[in-house]
């Protein structure tokens, strides 16, 4: 891995290498959304996208970007789920073999989806094992490629087409947004959106959302520099629960982002059950932290027009039901 911070050339270059290997998700739009909001509400639902959230995007461009000799030793990573599916699917797509390191604590639906693209899963205890360590030592043993699940320049890159498709179907309907929220859990997805952000819609207020505490994307912002969590907030967001924001996605996120939101617990629920109902889509706890932030008035752009990332739909379905009886 290079620690060389990624451009808006590499998602662009990230977007013709991905084409026809994922799904250009639509986007979505609903009028009870804009008038609670008070603005246009574009909703990106990247739940929809091949192995259910936009992870598939950064882990193929990855993927895409090893030599032979690299692919024939395969890949590894560690992932609480949605990055761990998406690197099992990308090295199933090409061939190669891919182990997966998952806390004993990820969702089952995951880990399932996770073992059916034929990756083998290596359980480990979230609080007692440094997980990076562990992908470490398991691509040593194994003559593979780690590919980490947001601080690496092709991940990054590869997410940043979520922006670079949500800015050009805007724009097809004569509309430049003037906000977008983004799930944000290590800070890939929102660096790579940052990246096609600050070329294509520069006046555009990018805002990082968070699940109440593990917001240390916010707390870092403020800081001006990198900060830990502290983890003692609710693992109902999993596929959010970073140690700390990642030292590449920082130097990408510290220059731009207008700040970060927290949402509650009962405030993603709600969001979860509005988009089952009125949007049509499943969609996971950490994937529903922007439109909850929206919802909440957190993020807003009042008479303006306000994008908002939906990044996942992978939940557990105890966890979905709890949402559509909140």
């Amino acid at each position: 891995m290079t620690d060389t911070l990624p451009t808006f050339d590499d998602v662009r270059a990230a977007a013709e290498r991905l084409s026809g290997r994922i799904v250009q998700t639509p986007l979505l739009r609903h009028r009870l959304l804009d008038e609670i909001a008070g603005a246009t509400v574009l909703v990106k639902p990247e739940p929809l996208q091949r192995t259910g959230s936009f992870k598939l995007r950064g882990a193929t461009n990855a993927a895409l970007l090893l030599d032979a000799e690299a692919r024939r030793g395969g890949i590894v990573t560690h992932s609480s789920g949605n990055h761990g599916q998406a690197c099992a699917a990308a090295a199933h797509m090409l061939g190669m073999k891919a182990t997966i390191a998952m806390p004993t604590d990820a969702p089952a639906i995951k880990v399932a989806a996770t073992r059916r693209w034929g990756a083998e899963i290596v359980p480990y205890d979230r609080h007692g094992v440094d997980r990076d360590a562990l992908a470490a030592s398991l691509a040593a043993e194994r003559g593979a490629t780690v590919i980490p699940p947001f601080d690496h320049p092709h991940v990054i890159a590869g997410q940043g087409t979520v922006a670079l498709e949500l800015i050009e179907d805007a724009g097809a309907l004569g509309l430049v947004p003037d906000a977008v929220a983004v799930c944000t859990g290590g800070g890939g997805l929102i660096a790579g959106c940052v990246l096609a952000l600050e070329a294509l819609a520069p006046k555009a207020e990018v805002w990082a959302v968070e699940p109440e505490g593990w917001d240390d994307t916010k707390r870092s912002l403020e800081a001006g520099r990198r900060l830990p969590n502290s983890v003692t907030g609710s693992p109902l967001c999993d596929a959010l629960l970073a140690k700390q924001p990642g030292a590449l996605t920082f130097a990408i996120n510290h220059r731009h982002l207008a700040g970060g939101v927290v949402v509650t617990e009962a405030e993603v629920l709600r969001a979860m059950r509005f988009a089952f109902e009125h949007l049509k889509i499943v969609v996971e706890p950490g994937g529903a932290v922007a439109l909850a932030a929206v919802l909440a008035g957190r993020v807003a752009a009042r008479g303006g027009v306000i994008g908002v990332v939906v990044s996942g739909g992978n939940v557990d379905p105890g966890v979905f039901a709890r949402a559509l009886a909140a």
